[in-house]
This record gives structure tokens, sequence and C-alpha cells, in this order.
């Protein structure tokens, strides 16, 4: 034991979960053993930070379109009528919908599987 590369030892604590998709990636990962698998994350796998802010905005503008929707299709509902106004909001509602969708993943980056 003394002529050990690799002296420092780790000791972690999972739970139960966390063990078993330790023991599925070390699996799908192909390597011999989990040290292995630690090693090599370590060394060349990726942590992400991923920033929710604009998905919780995009959420929150989605709910108002919805109720906007809502409102349209009650008026038409009650009235049997369909106006051109109503048409026009609902397109401009779905545009926005779509610009906001693009915007948020273009600020996305991209990840290779």
């Amino acid at each position: 034991m003394a002529n050990r590369e690799r002296k420092n030892e780790l000791k972690i604590y999972l739970s139960d979960n966390e063990q078993y998709i330790l023991e599925q990636k070390v699996k799908a990962s192909g390597m011999r053993d989990k040290s292995s698998f630690l090693r090599h994350q370590i060394l060349y796998g990726y942590v992400y930070d991923i920033d929710y802010s604009e998905l919780r905005e995009y959420n929150t503008a989605l709910g108002k379109i919805g109720n906007n929707l809502n409102q349209i299709a009650k008026r038409m509902n009650a009235t049997g009528t369909v106006y051109a106004s109503d048409v026009k909001e609902v397109k401009e509602l779905m545009k926005k919908v779509w610009d906001t969708q693009k915007t948020m993943l273009s600020k996305q980056p991209y990840m290779k599987q």
C-alpha cells in the first residue's frame, strides 16, 4: 500500500437513491468500478449551473397568455361571434409565446449527449 499512486482517500455517504443512480451510471459508462468512474468525472466531467429565472418568467407569461385566451374564448362562446380583434389578439399572444420560447432556447448552451 505504500507504493500507491493515489494516497488520498475519499469517503462519502449516499442515500439509497443516490447509490442506485451512481451504480446505474457506472454500468452505463462501461468502467470497471465506482472509483474509476468518479475519478473520470472529477477530471473530465462538467458541472452545470442552470439559471431557471427565465423559465419562471416564461411560465408566468404563459399563465397570463392562457388567462387572456380563456377570456377571449368565453367572449366568443357568450356572443356566438368571432371578432377579428379577438382573432388578432390570439395570433399576437401565440406569436409572443413562440418568440419567448425561441429567445429562451437561444440562450441555452448546446450540450452533446
